[in-house]
Protein backbone atom coordinates (compact mmCIF):
# COMPACT_ATOMS: atom_id res chain seq x y z
CA UNK A 1 0.00 0.00 0.00
CA UNK A 2 1.39 3.48 -1.05
CA UNK A 3 1.48 5.61 1.84
CA UNK A 4 0.75 9.34 1.08
CA UNK A 5 3.84 11.91 2.28
CA UNK A 6 3.42 13.78 4.78
CA UNK A 7 2.21 17.67 3.98
CA UNK A 8 4.42 20.54 5.30
CA UNK A 9 3.08 23.76 4.58
CA UNK A 10 6.00 27.08 6.28
CA UNK A 11 4.38 30.29 6.65
CA UNK A 12 6.51 33.16 7.38
CA UNK A 13 5.36 36.77 6.67
CA UNK A 14 6.63 38.07 3.04
CA UNK A 15 7.66 34.24 1.81
CA UNK A 16 10.77 35.07 0.81
CA UNK A 17 13.29 33.67 2.68
CA UNK A 18 12.99 31.74 5.92
CA UNK A 19 9.90 29.78 4.33
CA UNK A 20 11.68 29.30 1.40
CA UNK A 21 14.56 28.01 3.08
CA UNK A 22 12.32 25.53 4.85
CA UNK A 23 10.48 24.36 2.35
CA UNK A 24 13.93 23.65 -0.14
CA UNK A 25 15.40 21.80 3.10
CA UNK A 26 12.79 19.62 3.34
CA UNK A 27 12.24 18.78 0.40
CA UNK A 28 16.18 18.34 0.00
CA UNK A 29 16.35 16.25 3.14
CA UNK A 30 12.79 14.50 3.58
CA UNK A 31 12.66 12.60 0.16
CA UNK A 32 9.85 10.86 -0.75
CA UNK A 33 8.02 11.29 2.79
CA UNK A 34 7.22 14.58 2.61
CA UNK A 35 5.68 17.17 0.73
CA UNK A 36 7.13 20.42 1.55
CA UNK A 37 4.89 24.04 0.46
CA UNK A 38 5.85 27.83 1.90
CA UNK A 39 3.63 30.42 1.88
CA UNK A 40 3.35 33.96 3.65
CA UNK A 41 0.56 36.64 4.09
CA UNK A 42 1.98 38.65 1.44
CA UNK A 43 4.14 38.03 -2.08
CA UNK A 44 7.24 39.30 -2.58
CA UNK A 45 9.96 37.18 -4.30
CA UNK A 46 12.74 34.88 -2.96
CA UNK A 47 15.61 36.67 -1.59
CA UNK A 48 18.51 36.03 -3.73
CA UNK A 49 20.57 35.74 -0.39
CA UNK A 50 18.46 32.62 0.36
CA UNK A 51 19.22 31.01 -2.87
CA UNK A 52 22.86 31.95 -2.52
CA UNK A 53 22.90 30.40 0.95
CA UNK A 54 20.76 27.59 -0.26
CA UNK A 55 23.60 26.88 -2.98
CA UNK A 56 26.43 26.46 -0.34
CA UNK A 57 24.41 22.97 0.52
CA UNK A 58 23.85 21.97 -2.98
CA UNK A 59 19.63 23.01 -2.56
CA UNK A 60 18.41 25.38 -5.65
CA UNK A 61 15.39 27.43 -4.54
CA UNK A 62 16.14 29.77 -7.54
CA UNK A 63 12.94 28.00 -8.91
CA UNK A 64 10.67 28.80 -6.21
CA UNK A 65 8.11 31.59 -6.00
CA UNK A 66 6.82 33.12 -3.69
CA UNK A 67 3.11 32.66 -2.81
CA UNK A 68 0.10 33.98 -0.50
CA UNK A 69 -2.22 31.74 1.87
CA UNK A 70 -4.96 32.42 -0.56
CA UNK A 71 -2.41 30.48 -3.20
CA UNK A 72 -3.64 27.34 -0.78
CA UNK A 73 -7.14 27.70 -0.97
CA UNK A 74 -8.58 24.79 1.51
CA UNK A 75 -6.08 22.56 1.21
CA UNK A 76 -5.17 20.47 4.30
CA UNK A 77 -1.76 20.09 5.74
CA UNK A 78 -0.76 17.69 8.16
CA UNK A 79 2.16 20.30 9.48
CA UNK A 80 1.68 23.74 10.01
CA UNK A 81 5.14 25.31 10.46
CA UNK A 82 5.69 29.31 11.46
CA UNK A 83 8.94 30.47 10.89
CA UNK A 84 8.59 34.10 11.93
CA UNK A 85 10.07 35.79 15.11
CA UNK A 86 7.24 35.82 17.42
CA UNK A 87 8.61 38.15 19.63
CA UNK A 88 8.58 40.90 16.84
CA UNK A 89 6.33 40.21 13.96
CA UNK A 90 2.74 39.26 13.56
CA UNK A 91 2.96 35.62 12.31
CA UNK A 92 0.18 34.64 9.75
CA UNK A 93 -2.78 32.39 10.55
CA UNK A 94 -4.06 29.27 8.28
CA UNK A 95 -7.02 26.65 9.26
CA UNK A 96 -5.83 23.69 7.09
CA UNK A 97 -3.47 22.20 9.61
CA UNK A 98 -3.93 18.99 11.57
CA UNK A 99 -0.74 20.09 13.17
CA UNK A 100 0.73 23.69 14.35
CA UNK A 101 4.07 24.33 15.79
CA UNK A 102 6.31 27.84 15.74
CA UNK A 103 9.87 27.99 15.08
CA UNK A 104 10.68 31.25 15.78
CA UNK A 105 13.57 32.61 13.67
CA UNK A 106 14.78 36.25 13.31
CA UNK A 107 14.05 37.80 9.95
CA UNK A 108 17.79 37.41 8.30
CA UNK A 109 16.41 40.60 5.31
CA UNK A 110 16.14 42.58 8.56
CA UNK A 111 20.19 42.95 8.48
CA UNK A 112 22.03 46.01 7.47
CA UNK A 113 25.28 46.44 6.63
CA UNK A 114 27.62 44.22 3.99
CA UNK A 115 27.09 42.11 1.94
CA UNK A 116 29.21 39.68 4.50
CA UNK A 117 26.81 40.81 7.22
CA UNK A 118 23.85 40.08 5.32
CA UNK A 119 24.68 36.28 3.96
CA UNK A 120 25.99 35.50 7.59
CA UNK A 121 22.50 36.19 8.75
CA UNK A 122 20.89 34.39 6.40
CA UNK A 123 22.97 31.35 7.16
CA UNK A 124 22.29 31.38 10.34
CA UNK A 125 18.93 31.50 9.86
CA UNK A 126 19.47 28.64 6.99
CA UNK A 127 21.14 26.46 9.74
CA UNK A 128 18.47 27.00 12.55
CA UNK A 129 15.55 25.69 10.16
CA UNK A 130 17.88 22.99 9.05
CA UNK A 131 18.26 21.41 12.86
CA UNK A 132 14.55 22.18 13.33
CA UNK A 133 13.94 19.96 10.47
CA UNK A 134 16.04 17.07 10.85
CA UNK A 135 15.33 16.79 14.72
CA UNK A 136 11.84 17.80 14.94
CA UNK A 137 10.94 16.62 11.55
CA UNK A 138 13.29 14.14 10.77
CA UNK A 139 13.90 12.54 13.80
CA UNK A 140 17.57 12.88 13.46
Amino acid sequence: MNEQPTRVLFLCTQNSARSQMAEGLLRAFGGDAFASFSAGTVATRVRPEAIAVMVELGIDISGQVSKTLEWFGDEVFDELITVCDQANEACPFFPGARHRRHWSVADPALVMGSEGARLAAFRQARDQLRRHIETELLGR
